[in-house]
């Protein structure tokens, strides 16, 4: 009987032993399944091309897919816009701004056969019209995408929005939810959202020669935008926004078909991003959510996707581990696969709770209006606005404002009307919400310097002035209604020797 207990014991202990070593196996083949075959950011490898690099004459991909084109009118102008697959309608909207819908493909062909996809170019972009009516702005890139919606008979759709897209996704959303059966952001951008900027990791993984032979293309005369792109990519500019290093083709296309836009698209976009404010407005969304954050998207700190979460507060976040910017493209099987789900379990939102939720947002809206904020956003930084500000300005605007731009804005209309104790105030509340980006802390602090001069107290500007030049901040800002651009530290130390003198608002608005 002894002899049996002990060798039941020794099978129980052998199989233990098996059952280890065959979960060791398991978790070390895992672990090679996941190790990457292609080289990634984070390999760290340079390369640099001496001479410039011909951009190869590739086709679009969209030439080679069996999909429908068309041109679909939104009134004033036409969109290009392509239809693939069948199933739950899905409207992709692509990042930039000035990007096209061409980043999509072929990625999302995977999905054809559980969705029927739009692609599209915004207007002023790609294979659209370059018509831009009243001005290209995000209201206008609202109504489009409701008009192409209709065009296209679809009574309600998923809306996936891509970095820059998702903030156009998140205002579309706003403005037309009982349009949207879900919200879907990938790598959002997050204008007008109550986000503390912790800065980019954008140029950790890019060796110095890398970012010289980059300044380098820039300086060259001659180039088109095509050419800059293709060859400072090749020379690491991908690692800014790709886990995997793309193949030469996937650059020629990003180059020749995937930055394609009016030039004065960016800028007036850009103009209507400032003015853009969504604080508290997807507080009590009804719409499902899903948030799709690559783990290496270096566009962002690391901590941007728990506060991008915290401003949709009933979303579902799910974090890419072998991903940059576009998860899509770099984790496609987990991506797809996410989506499909959220699509397939989407609940029936009511048609009340629709209705209740624009009424919120209407209050809102009218209680944003009486605002300082909104003020601030919806003036320019020349003499006019700046005029407006500081007449309507009180101390307890430190308390409302907790945006560095806006401060800043602040600050140069009372020092505009020659009110530096104030505006010394307003730029040291500035570095208190700059204080985890470094490159808006030393603005802050040089504007604080500039004050002080002007108060003819030299002491403490100079004081001020040495703790720029310690943080070694590069990077160039320019404020143009002054005439003044400056690489920080650099600037700092020059106001070391020379005390700043007043320089005038040279902008009407």
């Amino acid at each position: 009987m002894k002899n049996i207990i002990i060798k039941t014991h020794a099978i129980h202990l052998l199989l233990v032993a098996v059952t280890v070593l065959l979960q060791t196996i398991a978790v070390k083949a895992e672990s090679i399944q996941q190790t990457p075959l292609r080289e990634t950011v984070l390999d760290r490898k340079v390369h640099i091309e001496k001479d410039l690099v011909n951009v190869p004459d590739i086709a679009r991909l969209c030439e080679e897919m069996d999909i429908q084109k068309r041109h679909v009118n939104v009134g004033e102008c036409e969109l290009y816009c392509e239809l693939e697959g069948n199933g739950t309608p899905l409207v992709l909207i692509n990042g930039g701004p000035g990007a096209t819908h061409h980043c999509f493909h072929p990625s999302f062909s995977q999905a054809k056969g559980h969705f029927k996809i739009v692609y599209y170019d915004q207007r002023g972009c790609g294979l659209s019209q370059f018509k831009k009516g009243k001005g290209y702005s995000i209201d206008q890139a609202v109504e489009d995408i409701d008009h192409l919606r209709e065009a296209l008979n679809i009574n309600k759709w998923i809306v996936l929005g891509h970095s820059y897209g998702g903030t156009l996704a998140q205002s579309y959303a706003a403005k037309y939810p009982e349009h949207v059966l879900g919200l879907v952001l990938v790598g959002s951008a997050y204008d007008g959202l109550p986000i503390k900027e912790s800065g980019t990791r954008q140029y950790d993984y890019m060796s110095p020669e890398e970012k010289e032979r980059i300044r380098q293309i820039y300086k060259t005369p001659g180039l088109s935008e095509e050419q800059i792109v293709f060859n400072i990519h090749l020379n690491g500019d991908w690692k800014r926004q790709n886990f995997y290093k793309p193949t030469t083709d996937e650059l020629a296309r990003l180059a020749r078909y995937e930055w394609v836009h009016d030039d004065k698209f960016r800028g007036e976009i850009s103009q209507s991003l400032a003015k853009l404010d969504i604080e508290g407005v997807f507080k009590d969304c009804p719409i499902p959510i899903l948030l799709m954050e690559g783990k290496w998207d270096l566009t962002w700190a690391k901590d941007k996707p728990a506060k991008l979460q915290a401003c949709f507060p009933s979303s579902k976040l799910v974090i890419f581990e072998y991903s940059g910017h576009s998860p899509f493209q770099d984790e496609p099987d987990k991506f797809f696969g996410s989506l499909k789900q959220f699509a397939d379990n989407l609940p029936t939102v009511s048609d009340p709770n629709v209705s209740q939720w624009k009424t919120q947002l209407e209050q809102l809206d009218r209680e944003k209006q009486k605002s300082p904020k909104s003020l601030l956003k919806h003036s320019g930084w020349g003499r006019q606005s700046n005029q407006t500000i500081a007449q309507q300005y009180s101390r307890q605007w430190l308390t409302q404002i907790n945006d560095s731009s806006l401060l800043l804005k602040t600050g140069f209309a009372l020092y505009d009307s020659q009110r530096y104790e104030e505006a010394l105030e307003v730029f040291q509340k500035m570095s208190v919400f700059a204080r985890d980006d470094l490159f808006h802390l030393a603005v802050s602090r040089i504007w604080q310097g500039h004050m002080l001069d002007l108060l003819g107290r030299r002491a403490q500007a100079i004081a001020v002035y040495k703790r720029v030049v310690q943080m070694n901040v590069r990077g160039s800002i320019k404020h143009d209604q002054y005439r003044l651009s400056y690489v920080p530290s650099e600037y700092a130390a020059e106001r070391l020797k020379t005390p700043f003198t007043r320089l005038e608002n040279q902008s009407q608005d």
